[in-house]
């Protein structure tokens, strides 16, 4: 066990004004607000920061341009509004995209409708930094898209939107940030029921899920934002604590104790159900004959709906689907009928590329928390964010539904100012002016030269370390050249070394195997998965962490089995 976590573990008696339970975007994103108006605050999650539905999106920070077709003029603009956030805010991980919308004459929508969808785009985001759209006709598009389709062929717009090739890394720094305003940050802290005293919501009951040791926390409001899981959170977790049940508190490191207090469970009627998660799969595939060198947003020929073609770390995000999903959303992934049916419209879209299964790099799957709708098309399903207020059943408690990767600063404003009413803190947000801990002084291009010339690592290595940590590279430099043992390469295909290992345990609160591998080096993105770096990255992780062999196998297994998600299919299902 790392000592920051044990300090933060040593927290948990104390009581907070909020608790935030999930640890997404989303989540982080509101204990970063509400720690910095001065709330005290502890975020949980059941697994690592951003391992759930924020890892498994589409990159995208961009303003929703599909949902004016729904006529959600609002949440485009928040979105807009929010990716230019991003872009000044956290340059070094959220960079322009350039995208390419064809206009065919069997699309679902008009050349002219499409066109006005543009201008509107152009205008909702008046104070943006990016270029303007750009239209043309038939002879242009097939000249800068050699390899597009011309059957149908009318013309294109193209455009800019913005890309986090790390989300994973974004998850990482808004936790760095919320950390740095004050709360307190628990991974792999699960809760098992929610306090309730008197109509109530006072706390819930965490289990480290290292160690199994439960703790009763203590808040005066708490938040469920546990995206897809939020019902988990909330149906048969409903709990008061037993007065006779001693009151537990943190283990001695050494010696971790499991407390299960008794329970007594309230007459609550059952939770209404609040999400009707959809899958989104993506496939991973290297460049093939005719593969743009910009981003593609295209109607499907078959059924219209939106998919994209997605310059990504050298290789291609093709994708997404959208298929409403039950079950747990851990266990979400690709069936064969999404397999098919985004090669064959691809392969439509650019008939040399020829794509086939064995073209699949791998896939990967993850659960929109949408609102529940028990019926009709899931594009049909709103986009926006809603704040369930449980009151009158519960008070001292708000469950977030939807969300997405661009909005979670403004997601996050709305919710710090609904639970400041309700706690009579009332102050405004700040978070607008503020940056992601990574921001390199100057923009990332200067800052990254800077960095490659005054670093002591080969150039190909600073350059990806100030790609991933920003301002933060240089922190991560100075561990990996302090000694010759955490110089040593673990991982030669990216020149990870053990000195960056150790940092993001020390650093960034990584406790897996999987923490290091697929969300903090982002070795786990490469086409082998990061496989080729199991064993070294183990060994210092054993070291760093205190593994025997036993647990060093078991973390070995463990990601064996989380890259199982990558690579096996779900049973058919109909598209």
């Amino acid at each position: 066990m790392s000592r920051s976590r044990y300090r933060f573990l040593q927290r948990l008696q104390h009581d907070f004004d909020l608790l935030v339970i999930g640890g997404g975007v989303n989540g982080l994103g509101i204990a970063w607000d509400a720690a910095d108006r001065g709330l005290s605050v502890l975020v949980i999650d059941k697994g690592d920061w951003g391992s759930g539905t924020s890892s498994w999106s589409s990159r995208m920070i961009h303003g929703g341009l599909k949902y004016l077709d729904k006529l959600e003029v609002g949440l485009v603009r928040e979105s807009l509004r929010d990716r230019e956030w991003l872009l000044r805010h956290a340059p070094h991980l959220v960079a322009p995209l350039r995208f390419a919308l064809p206009f065919y004459r069997n699309n679902a929508h008009h050349r002219f409708a499409l066109r006005a969808g543009m201008v509107l785009y152009d205008v909702l985001s008046f104070d943006k930094s990016l270029p303007t759209h750009r239209t043309y006709g038939r002879r242009k598009t097939a000249a800068l898209l050699p390899g597009l389709s011309l059957d149908g062929l009318q013309g294109s717009a193209f455009y800019y939107d913005a890309q986090v090739e790390y989300a994973e890394r974004l998850s990482v720094e808004i936790m760095l940030a919320a950390r740095a305003a004050g709360a307190t940050t628990l991974n792999y802290a699960e809760s098992t029921g929610l306090r309730v005293e008197h109509g109530r919501v006072v706390g819930a009951r965490v289990r480290d899920v290292l160690t199994g040791t439960v703790h009763e926390v203590s808040a005066r409001f708490t938040v469920n934002v546990a995206g897809p899981w939020a019902d988990s959170v909330l149906s048969g977790s409903l709990f008061t604590p037993d007065p006779s049940t001693p009151e537990l508190s943190t283990p001695e490191l050494s010696t971790p104790k499991l407390s299960t207090p008794k329970l007594s469970t309230p007459k609550l009627p059952a939770p209404e159900r609040l999400i009707g998660g959809t899958k989104g799969t993506h496939l991973v595939v290297d460049p093939f004959p005719g593969s743009p060198d910009c981003a593609m947003y295209y109607e499907a020929l078959s059924d219209g709906r939106p998919l994209m073609v997605i310059p990504w770390l050298g290789r291609y995000l093709i994708g997404s689907t959208d298929e409403r999903f039950e079950g747990d959303p851990g266990t979400a992934g690709a069936d064969q009928g999404e397999i098919d049916y985004i090669l064959a419209e691809t392969n439509r879209l650019f008939p040399a590329a020829n794509l086939s299964e064995d073209s699949i790099l791998y896939t990967y799957t993850g659960v929109r928390p949408l609102p529940f709708a028990p019926s009709g098309d899931p594009r049909d399903i709103t986009r926006k964010h809603i704040l369930h207020d449980h009151r009158p059943e519960l008070d001292g408690l708000i469950s977030v539904v939807g969300g997405k990767l661009t909005t979670f600063r403004t997601l996050a404003e709305h919710v710090v100012d609904a639970v400041s009413t309700r706690l009579n803190r009332k102050m405004a947000s700040r978070t607008r002016g503020l940056n992601l801990p990574g921001r390199p002084p100057g923009g990332p291009e200067e800052f990254g030269r800077a960095f490659e010339r005054e670093s002591e690592l080969p150039a190909a290595e600073a350059r990806r370390l100030a790609r991933l940590y920003g301002a933060r590279a240089p922190r991560v430099a100075a561990l990996i050249t302090s000694r010759e043992t955490l110089s040593q390469t673990v991982a030669p295909s990216i020149g990870l070394r053990a000195g960056e290992v150790v940092f993001t345990i020390r650093e960034e609160e990584a406790v897996s195997l999987a923490d290091v591998l697929a969300r903090r080096t982002m070795i786990g993105l490469e086409p082998d998965l990061g496989l080729g770096a199991v064993d070294a990255v183990a060994a210092v992780c054993a070291i760093e962490l205190d593994w025997d062999e036993a647990e060093t196998a078991r973390q070995k297994a463990a990601y064996l089995a989380y890259l199982r998600r990558f690579r096996e299919l779900e049973p058919r299902s109909a598209v």
